[in-house]
């Protein structure tokens, strides 16, 4: 991990998350076809007010995913995650390691489950203002890399968001 590019990660970090959601997205699409999956959508968030990025919905559920990603061998320990997302039925959020060149690594899945929220601590804006005081983020909590499951591949992550083993085997020539 260099300076360099992290660097770039920050100065560039709309363009990452816009490369990293359509990365995403056209990976989930791409492994459902090669199961004969073709009855699903992936919607996308125009206005990230309710909470989430995406809303997938295959089969007979639909869940609403916020997407987080941090870099490889980066210190990260915690993602700051929107309370908003708590009110949808199905909410998670969906945090990929990425590489410099943006190539996915690895999936970890946070569902909130029934504690919504209550237990995490209220997160803080990342800059301080003139006076060095970093000021509350109430609509968000700050949420521990270990309440994230780690999943195996686009299948794991498939499992985890539309349903465990709901998924036909490859189709073959």
């Amino acid at each position: 991990m260099t300076s360099k590019w992290r660097d770039i990660h920050a100065r560039h970090s709309v363009l990452r998350e816009v490369i990293l959601e359509h990365q995403l997205t056209a990976s989930l699409l791409q492994r459902l076809w090669q199961r004969g999956v073709f009855d699903v959508e992936i919607l996308h968030s125009a206005f990230n007010a309710g909470g989430y990025d995406l809303v997938l919905s295959g089969r007979s559920i639909t869940r609403h995913v916020q997407l987080k990603a941090s870099r490889a061998g980066a210190s990260t320990r915690s993602q700051k995650v929107g309370i908003a997302l708590a009110r949808r039925q199905a909410g998670c959020v969906v945090w990929m390691e990425v590489d410099d060149g943006l190539d996915i690594l690895g999936y970890r899945v946070f569902i909130p489950g029934l504690d919504r929220f209550d237990n995490y601590p209220v997160a803080r804006h990342t800059k301080a203002n003139a006076e060095g005081f970093k000021a509350e983020r109430p609509a968000h909590r700050v949420v521990p890399a270990t309440r994230f499951i780690a999943v195996d591949g686009l299948d794991g992550l498939l499992d985890k968001l539309l349903g465990p083993d709901a998924w036909p085997a490859p189709l073959t020539g």
